[in-house]
């Protein structure tokens, strides 16, 4: 690793920094001051469009030698002015991981994309050679060498990238939401290999990340960005937890809050001995379980295959309408090719896959997507217009010259919940809106995206981009949702509207089909969770059934009280009374 600065000297600071990107009426950065210690572990946490990633750039050169726009204050990194150092310099000191690992991925094989920036800046060939090994072990990707990293997982490539960043043993690592895409063995193994590096070698990291019940554990300091781009929290995790939003707080630490424990809890070891003294029942009540519909997809004696590399094998699975069923699994285990199976663009090797009794496999993807919404691991490969509302009134004219006519169905836009003053959804009341316009107005307030209706989608933040793009999805209003990770960049608060969304839409009769590693979700929402492993289906049954008593796939609170126990509303609506901290508290 590089050499260790003076004790005491911070690795990296911004003074009065305001930055405003070419294109904004507000800046993402508004005088913002910010120390990062020599050594120190920071977490960078705040909503969707608070300004994470911008900052994060400034520790680079990236903002402003890269986007332009207006920059004022000042950045040191390592005793380098940001101002005067570009990014080639300053990739020496401070390695980066961006918030889509696929768009700083350049080889054709993952030890090459490691060995990349080393050849760069002259590192002699044995030192390369021996960090590239050392790479491939500390990430856990040695049997990845060979593979061209765009057959990867989302997942695998984000350890590549992590891999790629720390060859040059940087004096900072920055990361923008490394565990994303990763399964809960893959985040673990990434978190605890940046713990050993800051442990052992003293190496500075600082990592934006919404799932903090993943990080905060690891993490001796948190920064936490207001809505408006300024810091609003900073400083040692346990002395500052108290005031971040309890949205964003994690499961213990949630709990912790609302039944008055002090400290606050930051992981399960912490909470263990504080909830054995709470008077739970022995489980939660049975929730009620809604009938599904008919079968919207089914799959018999399904084999699927990359590169004639077997993926799942013989794979029999019914999605019913009105079902919200999770695909989990860890990275690799086949489930986007899942997905892209159901919606026709990934042809079986063997069975068949039939969408409301046709055979997809026979289909034009063009005619299965009249009936599938779907939304990619990388929803931003979805947009293509010069503004957010052309997004969603492109899907909307689409829509309706494919019904006329199609001999299908009828065409019926999406949502317009905010339009509609009373009354439930009906078909007929779809028909009131003869205006592309006055739809995609009506989905864009349901989204919270009415403000960015005239921005460019590739000026948005990843959280906003993806909603963006499920708006343009479901703005077509589609009988089936196959959704792949879909939370990836997304705050606490519209990760809680996107399951109050998807959970109407189940109780409307779409069948929901959803990609994903995020437990705390799937615990909250799912009504079914299919579990994908070794090439079949290793598990589907309710999310009680599966999640419960998991070693990788439990939720924080499973872990927490045990038995069948999923979610922070079960055992607060549990409790007695006299456990509960007064309001105030």
């Amino acid at each position: 690793m590089s050499a260790v600065q003076e004790p005491g000297v911070p690795v990296a600071e911004l003074s009065k920094v305001t930055y405003r990107y070419p294109t904004a009426v507000v800046p993402a950065l508004h005088h913002v001051n910010w120390t990062v210690p020599e050594g120190s572990f920071v977490v960078l946490a705040g909503g969707s469009g608070s300004g994470k990633s911008t900052l994060l750039r400034c520790l680079n050169g990236l903002v402003p030698h890269f986007s332009g726009g207006e920059f004022g204050g000042m950045v040191t990194v390592a005793g380098h002015d940001t101002r005067r150092y570009g990014t080639r310099r300053l990739s020496r000191e401070v390695g980066f991981v961006f918030q889509d690992p696929e768009s700083q991925l350049l080889t054709s094989r993952v030890d090459d994309e490691i060995a990349f920036s080393l050849e760069q800046h002259g590192i002699a060939h044995h030192t390369l050679r021996a960090r590239v090994e050392e790479m491939l072990e500390l990430l856990g990707i040695v049997e990845l060498r060979e593979r061209d990293p765009a057959t990867l997982s989302g997942g695998e490539r984000q350890r590549v990238a992590v891999a790629a960043a720390l060859a040059l043993h940087p004096r900072l690592l920055v990361l923008d939401e490394p565990t994303s895409q990763l399964d809960p063995w893959g985040a673990e193994d990434v978190l605890a290999a940046l713990t050993r590096l800051n442990d052992d070698l003293g190496l500075t990291i600082v990592l934006a990340e919404h799932r903090l019940e993943r990080v905060l554990s690891h993490a001796d300091r948190l920064r936490y960005l207001g809505r408006d781009g300024s810091l609003t929290v900073d400083g040692p995790v346990g002395e500052v937890i108290a005031d971040v939003d309890r949205p964003a707080l994690p499961p213990v630490t949630r709990i912790g809050q609302a039944l008055g424990w002090q400290p606050l809890p930051l992981s399960i070891k912490e909470g263990r001995a504080l909830a054995r003294r709470l008077d739970l029942p022995a489980a939660p009540p049975a929730t009620e379980v809604r009938t599904p519909g008919a079968a919207a997809f089914a799959l018999e004696g399904v084999s699927l295959a990359h590169d004639d590399v077997p993926v799942l094998k013989e794979i029999d699975l019914s999605i019913r309408s009105g079902e919200l069923v999770a695909l989990m699994g860890r990275n690799g285990s086949g489930k986007t090719t899942l997905l892209r199976a159901l919606m026709g663009f990934h042809r079986p090797r063997r069975g068949r896959v039939e969408l409301f009794g046709r055979d997809v496999t026979t289909e034009d993807p063009a005619i299965i997507g009249r009936d599938v919404g779907y939304l990619p691991q990388l929803p931003g490969s979805l947009l293509f217009a010069n503004r957010v509302a052309d997004e969603l009134t492109f899907t909307l004219t689409h829509r309706r010259n494919d019904g006329h006519g199609s001999g299908r169905r009828v065409w019926r836009p999406f949502g317009l919940k905010d339009a509609q003053a009373s009354g439930p959804r009906r078909a007929s009341d779809h028909m009131l809106f003869n205006s592309e316009w006055t739809v995609a107005e009506s989905v864009l307030n349901r989204f919270g995206l009415a403000e960015m209706a005239e921005r460019h989608p590739r000026d948005l933040s990843g959280g906003e981009r993806e909603r963006v793009a499920l708006a343009a999805v479901l703005a077509g209003g589609p009988r089936v949702l196959l959704l792949d990770e879909p939370t990836r960049g997304m705050d606490a608060w519209r990760k809680a509207e996107l399951g109050t969304l998807l959970r109407e839409l189940a109780g409307e009769g779409v069948a929901i089909v959803l990609a994903t590693h995020d437990v705390e979700l799937v615990a909250s929402y799912a009504t079914r969770v299919v579990l994908l492993g070794g090439g079949g289906i290793i598990a589907d049954d309710s999310p009680r059934d599966v999640l419960a008593g998991s070693l990788t796939f439990s939720p924080q609170v499973n872990r927490l009280f045990g038995s069948a126990w999923l979610t922070v509303e079960d055992v607060l609506a549990a409790l007695p009374r006299r456990h509960l901290a007064p309001p105030d508290s």
